[in-house]
C-alpha cells in the first residue's frame, strides 16, 4: 500500500490478496480479532471484494459478537446485490438469519423476509417459499400473530401459484390456528370459505377437520375443539402450529351453548316447571323435619 518515488499509487489487489492470506493464518491460530480485522482490511483495500465483509463477519461470530456479524454480512449482501449475483445475497442473508434467530428472533425474520424476497424477484420460488416458511414459524413462536397470518397467506398465495395444493391445505390449517388465537373467529371462518376455491379442499380431511374445530369454537364446545386439535392431522404439523392447536382455548371456559332440548323445555313453558315444582313438593311432602 506504500508509495514511493518510483512507486506512484497503492497496489490494492495485492494488498488485499496478502491481506486475504493473513485472515486465514489468524483464523487457524484462533485470532479470531486479528483475522476479523485482516478481512476488513482486505475489503478495503478491494473494495469489490463482497467474499471479504462476510468472511469478516463469519469471524465475529466465532468471537459470539453477533450483531456486528449479521451487520458485516448485510453489508456483503448488498454488495452482492450490486454486483449482479443475487443468489449469492440471498443465501448470505439466510445465513445471518440463522446466526441471529436465537439472539434476535426480530432480526432474524427481517433477514429471512429480505432473503425471501431477492428469490422471489429471481423467480426462485421454492427457496422464497423456504424463506417465508422460516420467518412464518418465528413470528408464531414470538406471539406476533397478526404478522404471521399475514406471512403465512403469503406463503399460501405462492403455493397456489405453483400448485402446490395439498401444502395450500396445510397452510390453511395454520391460518386458522393463528386467527383463532388472535380471538377472530370471522377471519378464521373467511380463511376456510376463501380456500373452497383451491382444487380439491372442499372434500378433504383438511377441510372437514376445520369445519368441525369452528364448529366446536363456534359452540363453544372444548372437548370437540381438543379432539381435532389432538389428531394426528394437527399433532404431526410443524411444532410452532402444533402448539397452536394444542393450547387452542374456546372464549368462555368451554362452556357448551344450551342445548337443543334445554331449548325445547323452556318451549313448553308452564307444564315443565309445573313438573319440576311437583317433584320438589313431593321430595317435603312429608315435612322438613
Amino acid at each position: 500500500l506504500k508509495t514511493g518515488f518510483l512507486k506512484w499509487k497503492p497496489d490494492y489487489d495485492s494488498a488485499a490478496t496478502e491481506y486475504g492470506k493473513a485472515a486465514v493464518a489468524f483464523k487457524n491460530a484462533k485470532q479470531f480479532d486479528q483475522a476479523r480485522e485482516a478481512c476488513l482490511r482486505e475489503a478495503e483495500a478491494h473494495e469489490n471484494n463482497k467474499a471479504a465483509y462476510e468472511q469478516a463477519g463469519m469471524m465475529l461470530k466465532e468471537m459470539q459478537r453477533l450483531p456486528e456479524a449479521v451487520q458485516l454480512i448485510e453489508k456483503a449482501s448488498m454488495m452482492y446485490l450490486e454486483n449482479g449475483t443475487p443468489d449469492t445475497a440471498a443465501i448470505a442473508l439466510e445465513r445471518a438469519g440463522k446466526l441471529i434467530e436465537n439472539v434476535s428472533p426480530e432480526k432474524a425474520v427481517q433477514l429471512y423476509q429480505q432473503a425471501a424476497s431477492v428469490f422471489e424477484n429471481e423467480e426462485r420460488l421454492r427457496q422464497a417459499l423456504e424463506m417465508l416458511g422460516k420467518a412464518s414459524r418465528l413470528l408464531v413462536r414470538g406471539r406476533r400473530l397478526d404478522e404471521a397470518a399475514l406471512s403465512l397467506q403469503k406463503e399460501k398465495s405462492i403455493y397456489k401459484e405453483i400448485e402446490n395444493y395439498p401444502t395450500c391445505y396445510k397452510k390453511t390449517i395454520a391460518q386458522v390456528l393463528v386467527h383463532l388465537h388472535r380471538n377472530d373467529y370471522v377471519a378464521a371462518e373467511r380463511c376456510v370459505r376463501e380456500s373452497y376455491s383451491i382444487p380439491g379442499f372442499n372434500g378433504s380431511e383438511d377441510c372437514a377437520a376445520l369445519e368441525q374445530l369452528l364448529e366446536g369454537y363456534d359452540q363453544q364446545d372444548q372437548d370437540q375443539v381438543s379432539e381435532v386439535c389432538n389428531s394426528p392431522l394437527f399433532k404431526y404439523m410443524d411444532n410452532d402450529y402444533a402448539k397452536l392447536g394444542l393450547t387452542l382455548v374456546v372464549p368462555g371456559g368451554g362452556i357448551k351453548k344450551k342445548s337443543p332440548n334445554a331449548t325445547q323445555d323452556k318451549a313448553r313453558g308452564p307444564a315443565a316447571a309445573g313438573s319440576k315444582a311437583d317433584e320438589e313438593e313431593d321430595e317435603y311432602s312429608g315435612g322438613l323435619c
